[in-house]
């Protein structure tokens, strides 16, 4: 996949242990626009400190990236790892130390190895040449099974551009910028004003909108680099290309939620929670988020159980506005639930073949408004469990 301009790297520094591909490099060949959102946790990592920093001008040359180590709950020794790293790759590359943000994934707590990771970055920058983005995809990985990429092709005045993307994240998942890492490159030029906004749009209506265990992480990020290369006039809001570049980089950002959510640490179900009818939009994403992180209903997923009475209940302690009698529930087409009350007969039979799918939706009216939204969850398994009971070891 060709993004003019931009180059990639991965190397293996054994940050947590040898074997694997852990240290990867994002680099521009022009100073680009960016954006970034990052976790909205009063608990942040250094990387995260640091990047709000460096991202405030709104200019990046490189992002780099580690896997197996957070650097999270890691004090100043911590924030001089985060700085050195930025700090030895602005120098191998040649560019200002300012327009490099380091980000971090792994296991909170631990002190970053420098001594590994200093000795790796000379190999990292000079294999820029020679990676790829689906590299970098996977030197990223932590509990992921597989690496999350997406990309779109566009036109901005006549001139083609590419915007791609990578993602990392399977635990840990949650809402108010998802558990996650994500970074995505875009050779168009775009003014800086207006990426922002695309972006801000579109982490809301993707990785805003996912959840796997309702736990938010310490170093959640989400960045893109524009750098202009492929040689359109800078797209503006007043652009006539301005809604396609902002919708593609909406599809590019929802490819790489729900691929986070189809990872989700031990799931076995992608269930995306319709709620519409509420009687607003802030109630509709109450109910929606609710029915997607109750416990008791990602269970009842998993064990393929049509237990429509667990998501009204949810729905009912979720702080919508609720009418019990005006509600509605289908999984799919079927419907579970008409005025609040089961609808009987073979409605149970057929829910639970619903459940049965690797993929379903659960769709909830409350009937009070307009308010919609939408919500991609997974069940919860045994494996979960296991994963998670054993991370660190």
């Amino acid at each position: 996949m060709q993004i003019k301009g931009f180059k990639f790297s991965t190397v293996e520094a054994a940050i947590k242990k040898p074997g694997r591909k852990d240290l990867a490099l994002i680099l521009s060949k022009v100073p680009a626009v960016c954006a970034a959102t990052f976790t909205s946790n009063k608990v942040k990592a250094a990387p995260v400190l640091l990047g709000q920093e460096r991202v405030a001008d709104g200019i990046l040359r490189a992002v780099v990236v580690n896997s197996g180590n957070a650097n999270a709950c890691t004090g100043e020794p911590g924030m001089a790892a985060a700085r050195e790293t930025a700090r030895l790759v602005a120098e191998a590359a040649g560019v200002s130390e300012a327009d490099v943000v380091p980000s971090s994934t792994g296991v909170i707590g631990v002190q970053m190895p420098m001594d590994r990771l200093s000795a790796a970055i000379p190999a990292l920058v000079s294999g820029l040449a020679d990676g790829t983005l689906d590299d970098v995809a996977r030197a990223i990985m932590t509990t992921d099974t597989f690496p999350k990429i997406s990309s779109r092709q566009g036109v901005a005045g006549g001139n083609a551009y590419t915007i791609a993307g990578v993602a990392k994240g399977a635990g840990m998942i949650r809402p108010d910028m998802a558990t996650m890492l994500s970074f995505i490159v875009t050779d168009a030029a775009v003014e800086p004003t207006f990426l922002k906004n695309a972006f801000k749009s579109a982490v809301a209506s993707s990785f805003n909108c996912i959840t796997v265990d309702n736990d938010m992480s310490t170093n959640d990020t989400a960045l893109i680099m524009a750098n202009g290369m492929s040689g359109n006039a800078p797209i503006d809001a007043a652009s006539p290309d301005a809604g396609q570049f902002a919708a593609l980089l909406s599809e590019v950002a929802l490819d790489l939620a729900k691929a986070i959510v189809k990872d989700g640490e031990g799931a076995t179900k992608f269930v995306t929670i319709n709620v519409s009818g509420a009687a607003s939009g802030d109630d509709a994403r109450l109910a929606a988020m609710a029915v997607a992180n109750s416990p008791l209903v990602k269970t009842a997923f998993f064990g393929q159980d049509a237990n429509w009475g667990r998501i009204l209940a949810a729905v009912g302690y979720s702080g919508a506005a609720v009418e019990q009698s005006q509600v509605s529930l289908f999984f799919d087409d079927v419907q579970m639930v008409a005025g609040g009350l089961f609808v009987g007969g073979d409605a149970e039979k057929k829910g639970s073949e619903v459940l049965k799918k690797p993929e379903f939706a659960v769709n909830i009216d409350l009937a009070l408004g307009n308010g919609r939204s939408t919500v991609y969850t997974s069940d919860f398994s045994y494996d979960y469990v296991k994963i998670n009971a054993d991370y660190r070891t």
